[in-house]
């Protein structure tokens, strides 16, 4: 085959991530109170994984819709700068770019606010048919947000396949708890769930059992386990990798950093066990800053993290062709 002119497509969100700390319970009646901080950044599933690819030297083709505002022109900017193809991006004036509010607390949870905005408009029109021969990998994230698009996520798949392409999906959380996903898993190549997902798509209470449940289905799992580190499944191997040590300051966005760093070293012809290593760094180093799209390494950056607490893993990772 010849060398196509991008590693990924990505069609997707585009929203702004507002980030606010401290005393985040909010009190009716019209009263005031101070936080600690509040941070407008980058934000969207699709959004930080595609940012994340491309710093991790990955050509990556984003697909989107925004509106002509302030948050939408923010978002194009970081996606540029994180080199990110975003020619293709619509931005429509009689849209408002989506937002999220994080309420973070100081026990790490938090609770979400989104007005979906410009995320309700992305659809498959936004598609060049020419693309499929285009690119080497398409990267489905956040389906059961992204309604107008998800009824024609299955034809995309099996439209990329078709072209050569192979196909992975993070589906993220379902906010009607369904998990329905009819026709995904056909054409699907690698899942990367974290693990309570997971546990809800296969319909299963136990890891092992909804693993070898969704293993029936899809080639590769790549699961995603918090503090307890990353698990990947394929046949009949299973292999599990810990997290690395990093001073945490906020965890949004570290699932999507992790597909980035995965599926960089997957693309580059890495074996299962060095797309988690390399995909737990990426998260491991995101977490490190505030914000999904902030302290997201390069290739080198997250070697070297790798080499510094697992140097055992380092050489092979170092060996792949990229």
């Amino acid at each position: 085959m010849t060398r196509r002119a991008y590693d990924l497509l990505v069609v997707g969100e585009l929203n702004v991530d507002i980030l606010v700390k401290g005393d985040v319970e909010p009190v009716f009646g019209q009263v005031e109170k101070l936080v600690d901080s509040l941070q407008v950044t980058g934000g969207g599933s699709a959004a930080i994984f595609a940012a994340g690819a491309a710093r991790m030297g990955l050509r990556v083709l984003f697909a989107s819709v925004v509106g002509d505002d302030l948050f939408g022109r923010l978002m194009l900017d970081l996606m540029r700068d994180a080199g990110v193809d975003v020619s293709h991006v619509v931005v429509d004036p009689e849209l408002a770019t989506g937002s999220t509010i994080h309420l973070l607390r100081d026990d790490g949870d938090r609770a979400m606010l989104t007005d979906l905005g410009s995320i309700a408009h992305v659809s498959h029109d936004l598609v060049d048919a020419d693309w499929y021969n285009d690119v080497r990998h398409l990267h489905v994230a956040s389906p059961f947000l992204l309604e107008r698009l998800a009824p024609s996520l299955p034809e995309m798949m099996r439209l990329a396949n078709r072209a050569g392409m192979t196909v992975s999906m993070d589906t993220n959380w379902d906010p009607a708890e369904e998990w329905a996903l009819p026709g995904f898993y056909e054409h699907l190549d690698v899942l990367l769930p974290n693990e309570n997902e997971l546990l809800a798509l296969a319909g299963k209470t136990s890891l092992e059992a909804a693993i070898d449940a969704m293993l029936e289905q899809v080639p590769v799992l790549a699961v995603k386990r918090g503090a307890e580190g990353a698990l990947g499944a394929q046949g009949q191997a299973r292999i599990e990798t810990s997290i690395f040590n990093v001073d945490v300051q906020d965890t949004t966005g570290a699932g999507d950093t992790f597909d980035a760093g995965f599926l960089a070293a997957w693309l580059a012809g890495g074996t299962l066990h060095q797309s988690l290593v390399l995909g737990s760094a990426c998260a491991a180093l995101t977490m490190t800053q505030v914000g999904g799209f902030n302290g997201q390494p390069g290739w080198d950056e997250a070697l070297a993290l790798v080499e510094s607490q697992t140097p055992e893993h380092a050489p092979g990772l170092r060996s792949l062709v990229r």
